[in-house]
């Protein structure tokens, strides 16, 4: 009978564990099993270079959202669909700009948040957005002399 309480007790500590450990490799892979909790909005870029599904949503260097979806729109312009989390609302003059971290690093969308009382609702649109700067594009016209 000891020896049935003792394994007992082993897998009951076995499985706490094994749960634990998946509840901290979500929670540090930052992935969202239940939806989370937020809203989506769009951002139309005539260039969104680098932006791929997951990428970060940021406020002044704050981690707030991902990138849920990126796709060509008819008029050949990248619309990126953010995933915003719900505690942040965010303004309808706001401007969403394509970013890079560090030298050559990722990319990243950057929000400028605006003055406006009124917010962007679920499924809303930032009008002002800069796109992605083409490196390459400006060393080819400054060594050829374009510039």
């Amino acid at each position: 009978m000891k020896k049935m309480d003792a394994e007992l007790a082993a897998g009951f500590f076995l499985l706490l564990g094994i749960l634990a450990l998946g509840y901290v490799s979500l929670k540090l892979g930052k992935l969202e099993v239940l939806g989370g909790g937020g809203y989506t909005v769009y951002a139309e870029f005539s260039n969104a270079e680098g932006i791929r599904t997951g990428s970060a949503v940021e406020i002044a260097g704050v981690d707030v959202g991902k990138v849920k979806s990126v796709r060509l729109d008819r008029n050949y312009e990248a619309v990126a669909g953010l995933f915003i989390y719900k505690s942040v609302r965010i303004q309808e003059d706001a401007i969403a700009s394509v970013r890079t971290k560090g030298l050559i690093g990722e990319k990243y969308i950057q929000i400028s948040p605006g003055a406006s009382e009124k917010y962007i609702p679920d499924k809303g649109r930032i009008q002002e957005t800069e796109s992605s700067v083409d490196i390459e594009n400006l060393l080819s016209k400054y060594i050829y002399g374009k510039v």
